[in-house]
């Protein structure tokens, strides 16, 4: 029994010395990883952001959890305009971190990073964010003001351009039937020049036409030893008209030889 209990409290000091070993361990990645995060403000302050960025992340391989250092890190590679690895590191602390002006902050420059990558969708809704978590932030507030304008500005551009498309396809379009009819048109005439048959159905018709006109106005003219219709109503009545006068002359002679009837006595 004496040798299990010595066994057991041996085991328990191995586990405790263990503990404060990992414990020492940590702390001192700790105060490596502070003073790495040091370095890399002096650094950045110089405006060595590519010295600065080495710094922090050697920082977070001390402690992958050292917020200070991942938000640092972000903004190193802001100043580089290494956007696209600057915006995940941001997005890390508006996922883990629990204070709230740190998580806006990360959004607002979250929202930064877009604008200048020109998404402004994405900056909208980050500054947005930043404002849930922060609504007095007038600078975020501003800012959400300018991308908005520019993200409908970037509508109203997609619009226009779709409208020249339709325009550009409309037109295209037309060409083609202009296009069509001119052929249509040519290929037409060139069988209309070379079909000697319908050449010939249009001499026909015009020759026939002239003989029709020339016909009418044969009809028209008088033919010599013959007199016209006109000419022979015009005789009739200059007939009828003396015979209406020699007429009248016998009527007047028997009207002056002829007795006055008297009254009859019964």
């Amino acid at each position: 029994m004496k040798k299990l209990i010595s066994i057991s409290v041996f085991i328990s000091m191995m586990l405790s010395s263990l503990v404060m070993y990992s414990q020492k361990d940590s702390i001192s990645l700790q105060r490596e990883a502070r003073k790495l995060v040091r370095e890399g403000n002096k650094l950045y302050n110089q405006k060595k952001y590519a010295d600065a960025t080495i710094s922090y992340k050697k920082a977070l391989e001390k402690n992958s959890s050292y917020t200070k250092a991942t938000y640092n890190l972000g903004n190193s590679l802001f100043q580089e305009k290494n956007f696209k690895e600057a915006i995940p590191q941001y997005k890390i602390l508006t996922e883990n971190s629990e204070d709230s002006f740190e998580k806006a902050e990360s959004y607002h420059n979250i929202g930064n990073a877009m604008m200048e990558e020109k998404n402004y969708q994405g900056a909208v809704d980050a500054y947005k964010n930043s404002l849930r978590k922060n609504p007095n932030d007038d600078e975020t507030r501003y800012n959400l003001a300018i991308a908005q304008k520019l993200l409908e500005k970037e509508k109203n551009k997609d619009k226009n351009k779709d409208k020249d498309k339709n325009k550009d396809k409309n037109k295209d379009k037309n060409k083609d039937k202009d296009k069509d009819k001119d052929k249509d048109k040519k290929e037409g005439d060139d069988k209309d020049k070379k079909d000697p048959k319908k050449e010939n159905d249009k001499d026909g018709d015009q020759k026939k036409k002239k003989d029709q006109k020339n016909n009418e106005k044969k009809k028209q003219k008088p033919q010599q030893g013959k007199m016209s219709p006109e000419q022979i109503k015009q005789l009739l009545e200059s007939l009828k008209n003396e015979e209406k006068k020699t007429q009248k002359k016998l009527n007047a002679k028997k009207a002056k030889g002829s007795k006055i009837k008297q009254e009859k006595d019964w």
